[in-house]
């Protein structure tokens, strides 16, 4: 008796998509704490709200690997590109609310590098994943957000440096560095998306 088939589902490409969208939302709300003026508590519930939205996104990818015989590639690898696109959200969401718990008045210098390279890094990757499909297109993408998180890593080690010059009481370091950590570590899990979809793209192509 001949084993019937699923069709490959095409829903996983939206859903990748969506959950990467997710990301430039919660970048464009990481942005608002460099604004004056920003009612930081509020923009913490707002970023929560966010970061719930996208865990649903994730959820859902997670519930329809579980039920799809036929995935569009490596259900290992599906599992993976989400579960790091949910980590990037999750980092975002911590650095806000960790300078609203920390009552952060002055966000350190460098910090602004820091969110520009997250929010480019969010668009490069909203606009990468409708690609999957194709599987073309793609190396630009990984090329340049590595490039990112070089300058990213530059920024970092100037406002370490810059942190623990002396200019600043202990406590406030520890406060701060817990901040530009969490923003460290969302651009890291950026370019590890970059290198799971090169890796995806490898093993496809």
């Amino acid at each position: 008796m001949a084993f019937k088939f699923k069709p490959v589902d095409t829903a996983f490409y939206n859903l990748l998509t969506a959950q990467a969208v997710h990301l430039v939302e919660g970048a464009a709300l990481l942005a608002e704490l460099l604004d004056e003026g920003t009612d930081r508590t509020e923009l913490a519930g707002r970023m929560r709200a966010a970061e719930h939205e996208a865990d649903e996104t994730t959820h859902e990818i997670v519930r329809r690997v579980n039920s799809t015989f036929v995935t569009p590639f490596d259900r290992e690898d599906i599992y993976a590109l989400s579960s790091m696109l949910d980590d990037v959200m999750d980092y975002m969401e911590e650095s806000v609310d960790l300078v609203v718990l920390y009552e952060v008045e002055h966000l350190p210098e460098g910090m602004t590098e820091q969110i520009e390279v997250i929010q480019r890094c969010a668009e490069l990757t909203a606009e990468a994943m409708p690609r999957l499909q194709a599987m073309k297109d793609l190396e630009e993408y990984w090329i340049e957000v590595n490039r990112l998180e070089n300058t990213g890593d530059k920024s970092y080690r100037r406002i370490l440096a810059k942190l623990f010059s002396g200019k600043y009481e202990a406590l406030e370091v520890m406060k701060l560095k817990d901040v530009v950590d969490s923003l460290e570590h969302a651009i890291d899990a950026f370019e590890k998306v970059a290198n799971i979809v090169e890796q995806i793209h490898v093993k496809e192509s």
